[in-house]
């Protein structure tokens, strides 16, 4: 009797499931099952340290809902969980360059052990306003996580507690992360060029 034949499994067609545009090259950086070992082994580290306690997770939309969803679905610790929409302005009163950076909706943190979540830092200015803000209402505890961060990019010394991974140069694609509203539907990361 014959065996039947194995089905490839299209997880492994990583960066194909959605197809670059004329002239675009997708080149996967970090695989799906490396993803998904990194998030398992951060949500570990956390249930370690906060053991005994209530997390409040404070993702950042709209690059972080991929990674938080993995994230606090391996969390054995109590969560609560919202997402944040940096709403960021320039103008120039009387002359001078002015960037105004609000979150919404606000988040209530004082007293609260809080984790930030972030899906890719960059220049870390974002990150750092809103880490302060929150810093500002006096929470038990603050600490930050992103899956990638971009050390070649960094412009603003924010606190890196937990990090997935860390990446150079290229445009990052994947796992949330997208270019023109396209690519988010990758379970890897990939550079795009």
């Amino acid at each position: 009797m014959k065996k039947p034949t194995r089905k490839r499994n299209s997880r492994a067609r990583t960066a194909t499931s959605s197809k670059p545009a004329d002239g675009e090259k997708l080149r996967v950086l970090f695989s799906e099952a490396q993803i998904r070992g990194r998030v398992r082994e951060m949500a570990g580290q956390l249930n370690r340290e906060f053991k005994g306690k209530t997390l409040h997770v404070v993702a950042v939309l709209e690059n972080a809902f991929v990674f938080t969803s993995d994230l606090i679905r391996k969390l054995k610790v109590p969560v609560y969980c919202s997402f944040v929409r940096a709403d960021i302005r320039d103008s120039s009163p009387r002359g001078i360059a002015t960037r105004e950076i609000t979150y919404t909706p606000p988040v209530q943190a004082a007293g609260q052990d809080i984790l930030l979540v972030e899906g890719i830092l960059q220049s870390g200015m974002t990150m750092d306003h809103l880490y302060r803000y929150l810093l500002g209402q006096n929470p038990s505890s603050i600490r930050t996580a992103s899956l990638v961060e971009k050390t070649d990019e960094r412009k603003v010394d924010v606190p890196t507690d937990y990090v997935g991974f860390k990446a150079k140069g290229k445009y990052l694609v994947g796992y949330g992360l997208g270019y023109q509203g396209r690519y988010k539907n990758l379970a890897c990361i990939a550079t795009l060029g």
